[in-house]
């Protein structure tokens, strides 16, 4: 071996398409090509995806938390388009969406919501982007139309379903069931 750490043992096997030598010392085995430690360089990579692996459960653990977080509430399992009855607006940055003719889920609209909400013949459209289940405020795609064809968009900030108390004070006109 020369002091650059090649191995013309190794050298002159690659050029006669025979196998390197391999040393073996102490309890690791190298096998050296033309100044190359396979065996470190496999020892490299290996911590390398040792720490990529780990780096990424780390960040899956670190991510649950958050995605727990953005969850608008504890309270709001999922519910299908289907299962959604009818709709009432007490205020125009609030909207209550009546569920299974039981629920009622309260959504909180950015913007300051819309004045024509309480206007007569409005409709409110949700448009469906794929499953049709809706779990928080981003399932949401909504707009408030007339039946001229005019419509206003209007983007939720929030949604949660009302406990079995909060749906006893909401005042009987504006249940959405």
């Amino acid at each position: 071996m020369d002091a650059v750490g090649v191995d013309f043992e190794a050298k002159s096997a690659l050029r006669k398409r025979q196998p390197p030598r391999i040393d073996n010392e102490g309890s690791k085995s190298h096998l050296w090509v033309e100044g190359y430690d396979v065996f470190e360089a496999q020892m490299t990579h290996l911590r390398t995806f040792a720490a990529i692996g780990l780096t990424g459960a780390v960040l899956a653990g670190a991510a649950a938390p958050v995605a727990a977080a953005t969850r608008d509430d504890s309270r709001s399992p999922c519910f299908f388009v289907t299962q959604w009855q009818g709709w009432k607006s007490p205020a125009p940055d609030t909207l209550y969406l009546g569920v299974n003719n039981h629920d009622i889920y309260e959504v909180k609209l950015s913007g300051g919501g819309s004045n024509q909400l309480d206007w007569p013949n409005m409709h409110l459209v949700s448009i469906d982007r794929g499953s049709g289940s809706i779990c928080n405020s981003l399932d949401l795609d909504l707009k408030i139309a007339d039946t001229n064809g005019f419509s206003e968009p209007l983007i939720a900030k929030s949604l949660r379903k009302l406990s079995p108390e909060e749906v006893a004070a909401v005042p009987r006109k504006f249940r959405p069931n």
